[in-house]
């Protein structure tokens, strides 16, 4: 890792303090290894991954300010967890593999910049403490990061929160990626959309909502990509696959030796480290991901919230992610209900091979504009109520008066042609199973429920569970994955899974 003269200071300065731990002499690792950026697991808080090649490109002036802590390979977090590796950053962290020397187990460490709030922690905190004192099973627990440790450690621009997890794989997202024009096959897809409702009901029995509002301006941040100011609502790059194979006793020798790839080169100038590696085996494409293996993590709780307890009005998420009440009700309060449009959306996308609402490039590399976005949504649940309808400026762009459109009738996308053209079709052209006429009706039963324009009219997440789709289909995949993944650690040998005893 490359410090200029401000983080060595601050290293310095730090460990005065007693946060972090000079290296203690070990076998030599190549420069490669040292240097190296992977993402061959990936915290269960929050991960910035791109596929093929990797890339460490860190904002230099947020280091060199003390947003972000100084830390190097080898270095010893609160006397007790030796870095091994960096797995990701973000706008509002960093992420680090690490060996836990007292349990000799290996956990994912998220630093956060020194203007954090720290209400991660707390949350998750909370809710683990609930989950751990429930009678409720231990797949389920999984869903949710379990929260092992928490810790601040001081810098030259204020103290940083340290969270302790378990680490996890890639999210779903890279997985779709990786697989190009593949899908998840179809059981998966459906244990997987289970999985997500329910880890959703569970943030939603604790009281809280998973989306909300960021609580730092990203406009200072314009060094980093589009995908590094995602992920903070529930959508596939929060969901995150589970280890099925524990690192644990591995030594870190042997963990270099057995999952870490060599560079394909490094590039290192004086503003920023650049390091381009080859993808490595833990990456796997999601067509490739067995029944047994579709197990998730719900991830990054930093913009939830509880609605019985502060009131949020500002959406941040992704224009394609984010209700419609955000828009046209901003007087209005969020709550568990707009949980439930993005769940529409992070459902539709896990059984197809792209968004329900893109808002990516479309046109000569434009990205599609707020008023485009809400064209998409009219064309799935209709015209919106009378008073949100006089609201939207850009209609006159659109649509008459009256409702009806002024572009051309095949230019529209309703759910039939959505579903036909992104779910069904791609998977005859591989090959894969298909919805049949029953399953197809049902899942969009529940979508146009899900995308019902007032939050008052979507069901809750207990009615998504308990809806037709999810009985007869999804949720038993995810008991056949459950039965198959005991079947498989059985055949193993094993008796610990994921680092929590059965």
């Amino acid at each position: 890792m490359h410090n200029g003269p401000n983080n060595k200071a601050a290293r310095v300065a730090s460990r005065a303090q007693g946060n972090i731990s000079s290296p203690q002499p070990e076998p030599s690792r190549t420069i490669a290894q040292e240097a190296l950026y992977s993402s061959f697991a990936a915290s269960t808080i929050s991960t910035i991954q791109f596929d093929e090649f990797e890339y460490d490109y860190e904002d230099m002036e947020g280091r060199q300010n003390g947003d972000y802590y100084p830390i190097d390979i080898d270095d010893r977090l609160n006397e007790r967890y030796r870095i091994v590796h960096k797995l990701g950053h973000g706008t509002f962290s960093t992420i680090w593999l690490a060996l836990d020397e007292e349990t000799r187990k290996y956990v994912a460490i998220k630093v956060e910049i020194a203007q954090s709030d720290g209400s991660e922690g707390d949350i998750l905190t909370e809710i683990s403490q609930s989950l751990a004192n429930s009678n409720i099973s231990n797949d389920k627990k999984l869903l949710i990061p379990t929260l092992l440790d928490r810790f601040e450690i001081s810098g030259p621009e204020g103290t940083h929160p340290c969270l302790v997890t378990l680490p996890a794989r890639h999210n779903l997202k890279n997985a779709q990626y990786n697989a190009g024009t593949e899908l998840f096959q179809l059981d998966v897809a459906r244990s997987l959309a289970a999985q997500l409702a329910i880890a959703v009901s569970i943030v939603h029995e604790q009281g809280y909502a998973h989306g909300g509002e960021l609580s730092r301006d990203i406009t200072g941040f314009q060094n980093f990509s589009a995908d590094t100011h995602r992920a903070v609502d529930i959508h596939l790059r929060n969901v995150l696959l589970q280890l099925t194979t524990s690192l644990d006793g591995l030594s870190v020798e042997k963990l270099y030796e057995t999952y870490l790839a060599s560079p394909k080169s490094e590039i290192i100038d004086l503003s920023v480290t650049t390091y381009s590696v080859e993808r490595v085996c833990f990456s796997v494409p999601g067509h490739e991901i067995t029944l047994a293996e579709a197990k998730l993590t719900l991830s990054d709780f930093g913009t939830a919230f509880r609605p019985a307890d502060k009131s949020r009005y500002v959406s941040y998420a992704d224009l394609e992610l984010r209700p419609p009440e955000a828009s046209f009700e901003p007087e209005t309060p969020l709550d568990f209900a707009s949980d439930i449009w993005s769940l529409g959306c992070a459902i539709f996308e896990i059984l197809g091979n792209r968004p329900l609402i893109d808002g990516g490039p479309v046109i000569d590399g434009d990205f599609e504009r707020p008023g485009e976005i809400t064209v998409r949504q009219v064309e799935l649940s209709g015209r919106m109520p009378s008073t949100w309808w006089k609201r939207w400026e850009e209609r006159q762009n659109w649509y008459t008066e009256e409702g009806r459109p002024l572009l051309h009738a095949n230019r529209a996308w309703p759910w039939e042609r959505r579903l036909e053209e992104w779910v069904q079709a791609p998977r005859q052209t591989s090959g894969m199973e298909t919805l049949d006429e029953d399953e197809l009706a049902a899942v969009l039963k529940l979508l146009r429920d899900m995308f019902a324009w007032r939050p008052s009219d979507r069901p809750n997440i207990s009615k998504v569970l308990s809806s037709d789709w999810m009985t007869r289909w999804a949720l038993p995949a995810y008991q056949k994955g459950l039965r198959e993944q005991k079947d498989l650690e059985e055949r193993k040998g094993l008796g610990v899974h994921n680092g929590l005893e059965e």
